[in-house]
């Protein structure tokens, strides 16, 4: 009778054990002509107890993710560049022309802000004192802003670093406008991408005589400028070569066009204004001669500034038969308009011109 405490189901202890044992060894000769497989279970039973081996754990599959790329190190904190001039523009045109060259070393405040005729100008209190605190200013030259002239003629440079006034436009060869009216140089000439160049140049060498360690930066800006100008010209012959050849004239509120014309191939047979100002009076008998001209040509577009009044184009237009086309012709346009910088400026005017003339 198993003790109490040896309940069914529990672990023999080791006396029953070895019993157990016992009775089996002499029961061995007669299970010897059994099977093998009696005699192994009878020699196993009477082994000591050991600890199981533990088996081994298969390793868990792991579900599969994509590889998580190392972490790219921290971009360097830029540098900021702090402007070394401050230099005037008198034009939003030439103000664009020195950023381009200037770059981060030079500080541009422009007096003829965007959508503003150069023609009529007044300035401001901001102005005087930009003026005063300035190294150079860069003017278009070529009598473009006589208003802005007593102001100019007081500028005294700050500072001793050879600083100037600077007419961009020196050296390039320059049109008249046209005779007996208006002798004198037509001032448009950035309608000439080419011509340009020229602005380029002495911009560039002004900016390097008045921060020599700031040369080299001057000179690569302006030669990727040159490049874009001369892509610029490739694209505007490309463009205007859609045009046929009998309807290759132009006419405009005043004498602005004369550069574009003389350099891509067209004519320019008159103007509302005739003369290089805005500030001009037409008589009745220029209006009459250009309504006549525009009749024996066929013009069917009068070309407008943004900055210019339209009520003499206005009345010539319905005197003709031919309708207005607003271009940007001495100015950009705000920077977030279709005119914001001098390329900008060029594409738009041009784009807007093939598509009226063609």
């Amino acid at each position: 009778m198993p003790s109490a405490l040896h309940r069914r189901g529990d672990a023999a202890p080791d006396g029953d054990r070895l019993r157990s044992c016992a009775i089996a060894g002499r029961s061995f000769g007669r299970a010897i002509a059994l099977p093998g497989l009696l005699l192994l279970v009878a020699t196993t039973a009477c082994r000591t107890p050991t600890a199981a081996p533990i088996a081994p754990v298969a390793p868990t599959r792991m579900a599969s993710h994509p590889a998580v790329p190392p972490l790219a190190p921290a971009p360097a904190p830029t540098a900021v560049v702090s402007p070394t001039l401050d230099v005037i523009a008198t034009t939003s045109l030439v103000g664009d022309v020195v950023k381009a060259v200037g770059g981060e070393r030079v500080a541009v405040h422009v007096l003829i802000g965007p959508d503003s005729d150069p023609h009529d100008y007044k300035p401001s209190p901001g102005d005087l004192a930009a003026i005063e605190a300035a190294t150079i200013v860069f003017e278009n030259g070529l009598h473009l802003e006589v208003s802005l002239e007593p102001l100019l003629a007081s500028f005294h440079p700050a500072g001793d670093r050879g600083a100037q006034r600077i007419a961009v436009s020196d050296g390039i060869a320059t049109m008249r406008g046209a005779p007996p009216a208006d002798p004198a140089d037509n001032p448009h000439v950035w309608w000439d991408p080419v011509r340009v160049k020229v602005w380029v140049r002495n911009i560039a060498a002004a900016l390097a005589a008045a921060d020599p360690p700031g040369s080299a930066v001057y000179q690569a800006n302006a030669t990727a400028y040159t490049a874009e100008l001369d892509a610029l010209d490739i694209w505007i012959r490309a463009q205007t070569s859609a045009i046929p050849p009998d309807r290759r004239v132009l006419v405009t509120d005043h004498e602005v066009l004369g550069y574009f014309a003389a350099a891509y191939g067209f004519t320019e047979i008159g103007a509302v204004v005739p003369s290089v100002s805005t500030e001009a009076e037409p008589s009745a008998k220029d209006l009459a001669a250009l309504e006549a001209a525009i009749a024996a040509h066929g013009v069917t577009a009068i070309f407008t500034g943004e900055t210019v009044p339209t009520a003499l184009g206005e009345r010539v237009a319905a005197d003709t038969g031919t309708r207005l086309v607003s271009i940007y012709a001495e100015a950009l346009s705000a920077p977030d308009g279709p005119a914001g910088t001098y390329v900008a400026f060029m594409h738009h005017n041009v784009t807007t011109i093939v598509e009226a003339l063609r």
